[in-house]
């Protein structure tokens, strides 16, 4: 019963504290260290020690697996020179570094046992990089290098610390570096090898699954069996979850139906937020015990702080050490696919800044054999301080170091650009299947498919902007359709009441409108971020109607002169940069700048709503 109440105050302390974070607009996993780290010094509290055999077992491969089946393979490979010299080469050089300067300071611990807390604290964390990344608005380019980084170092320092505790083991014999190198080569290819086979056999099971709760009872099994089945084999367990994890979330759209996709994905969600933020408060939990058998130790105060605070600065410094010189000597990052220029020196300082370190180095540390390794209290010390000192120090000023940096963050208007764009790309495509189907139409199906397709894609539009103050059509059948829900929802609960109608039929009504409830909260979410920034930049691939039609601004004043001719109203205005012609959106009634691209053939008009500069190619569908 004691463990059952601890499991359920700590799932309460994680919803409480992470709620309060998000009304106050800050990333979780600060607050929860720090609550965790006072809850470990309240009278009552148990002592809670975080098991290696927990945390490597039971809570890293769900977490790699989560992160893995959200990171996009393309960025993962657009990013692989930079990840693999962040996740290979950083932790081999800054397990060697940390060597160094602890063994300089406590030489009684010896070079094997230097080289274990080494490899313990290179590693920075996947759930750290995350969680505080994406809450505070940093690139996307800069969140996939930190994800793809995270997601592998793991492997590189476990099989250092491997290799360090087989030293320990023999005497303090260490291996040469060619075979440490061997070690890794042939732990990292096994897990290639896993995960591949382990990606095969659930996308050949998945062609045959309809059901979304057997599918995801699959996906829930993957993770701990690609890392089971890697681990006895003696290959990399991380490696091979992070393998079959990419390549199953990027065939995820051919492999599962999209019932089983959704599931999926709101099941990890809710479960790496569990997960996550949870870890943040086991590691404030820690503060206490730990303090408590660092006083017994036999090394002075003085040796104990100035190791901790020793390695603590060396593995910040060791990382700006590597990251600049890696981006000049060996990565040279050419220009970005959507802005087509490289990236600045501030997106390599950020990384370098972002070296946030998690409850995979305490588990590690914990892996240390006690009987063979003096001091070994003083190296959990250590470890426990790296941890609490990167996430309090770098989280809580990467995001003030990115606004002074001014870096920007992702654009919600570039998104709904990008997103309206593709969605017209996509429509073009279904059209053309839907003429070569050329199926017996008595109904006018077809009509009605287009006409409903032609109103998705007009909100998409919609949401980059509208006339000044007024209300989008989209936007206003959002709300209108929302009122109507509500009534509906009340007419068919009052039914229920009587049990006139099967609970089941009940069931089924009541998650149709769920469904489109929640798309409609999904559009207004997007249409708020887009009203609070209205800052473009350049996205999208350019033709050559594009780049041979530059941005011109509007003379004269902004109206549709066709719509003032009839007396209606339109949305927004588009202005043709041939003729300067200003006509109204395809969201107004009358669709007057399409209607003068038939007539004329002009191929290129901008948006000349305040703060919107994109162009759109009417014949080829594309946005610049």
């Amino acid at each position: 019963m004691e463990i059952a109440f601890l499991l359920v105050a700590i799932a309460v302390t994680v919803l409480t504290v992470t709620a309060i974070a998000g009304r106050g607009g800050f990333a979780a996993p600060i607050p929860l260290i720090l609550v965790g780290l006072a809850a470990s010094y309240v009278p009552g509290v148990p002592t809670v020690h975080l098991e290696p055999e927990v945390v490597l077992l039971g809570l890293l491969p769900p977490l790699l697996y989560a992160a893995a089946i959200s990171t996009s393979l393309v960025d993962f490979n657009a990013n692989r020179r930079p990840i693999l010299l962040l996740s290979v080469g950083l932790v081999a050089f800054t397990t060697v570094g940390t060597a160094v300067v602890v063994h300089a300071i406590i030489p009684e611990v010896g070079w094997p046992a230097a080289f274990a807390i080494g490899a313990v604290v290179a590693p920075p964390d996947a759930v750290a990089a995350t969680a505080i990344g994406r809450r505070i608005g940093l690139p996307r380019r800069v969140v996939t290098i930190l994800e793809g980084e995270s997601l592998l170092n793991d492997a590189t320092a476990l099989v250092a610390l491997r290799t360090a505790i087989a030293a320990i083991g023999s005497a303090g014999a260490m291996s040469p570096a060619w075979e440490i190198g061997l070690d890794f080569l042939v732990a990292a290819g096994g897990g290639v090898l896993v995960g591949i086979a382990a990606f095969v056999l659930v996308g050949k099971i998945r062609k045959h699954v309809t059901d979304p709760l057997l599918d995801t009872g699959i996906s829930l099994v993957v993770p701990y069996a690609t890392y089971i089945a890697a681990e006895e084999i003696h290959a990399s367990g991380v490696v091979a979850v992070v393998v079959a994890g990419l390549f199953l979330g990027h065939k995820a759209p051919v492999l599962q139906t999209a019932q089983s996709r959704i599931a999926e994905r709101m099941n990890w969600r809710t479960l790496a937020f569990m997960l996550e933020n949870t870890v943040f408060l086991l590691i404030g939990l820690q503060a206490r015990w730990l303090v408590d058998e660092v006083r017994d130790s036999a090394l002075p105060g003085g040796t104990i702080v100035a190791a901790c605070l020793a390695t603590f600065a060396t593995v910040v410094v060791l990382r700006f050490l590597w990251v600049f010189p890696a981006r000049y000597l060996l990565i040279r990052p050419g220009p970005d696919p959507l802005t087509g220029s490289r990236p600045p020196a501030s997106y390599t300082f950020l990384i370098g800044w972002a070296g946030m370190r998690g409850v995979v180095t305490l588990a590690a540390a914990f892996v240390i054999p006690e009987d063979d390794v003096p001091h070994r209290e003083v190296l959990l010390m250590i470890a426990f301080t790296v941890v609490a000192g990167t996430l309090l120090l770098q989280g809580l000023s990467l995001g003030w170091l990115a606004r002074r940096l001014r870096v920007p963050s992702p654009d919600p208007m570039d998104d709904a650009l990008a997103r309206a764009t593709l969605l017209q790309q996509a429509s073009k495509a279904g059209f053309k299947r839907l003429a070569e189907l050329d199926e017996d139409d008595p109904y006018g199906v077809a009509d009605l498919i287009r006409q409903r397709i032609e109103q998705r894609n007009f909100a998409a539009w919609e949401r980059l902007g509208t006339t000044a103050g007024e209300e989008s059509p989209a936007a206003l059948y959002s709300r209108v359709r929302q009122e109507m829900i509500d009534a509906e929802r009340g007419r068919v609960l009052e039914i229920r009441s009587t049990g006139a109608v099967p609970s089941e039929v009940v069931s089924d009504v009541l998650a149709m409108l769920d469904i489109e409830e929640s798309m409609l909260d999904a559009a207004d979410e997007e249409r708020a971020d887009v009203e609070a920034v209205r800052v473009t930049r350049p996205a999208g691939m350019e033709c050559d109607h594009l780049r041979s039609s530059p941005l011109q601004d509007p003379e004269g004043e902004l109206v549709c002169a066709a719509c003032v001719a009839i007396g209606s109203r339109w949305v927004a205005l588009r202005m043709c940069l041939t003729c300067g012609n200003i006509g109204c959106c395809d969201s107004s009634p009358n669709r007057h700048a399409t209607a003068h691209f038939h007539e004329t053939a002009h191929p290129v008009m901008r948006s000349v709503e305040p703060g919107e500069d994109w162009r759109w190619c009417f014949v080829h569908h594309l946005t610049a």
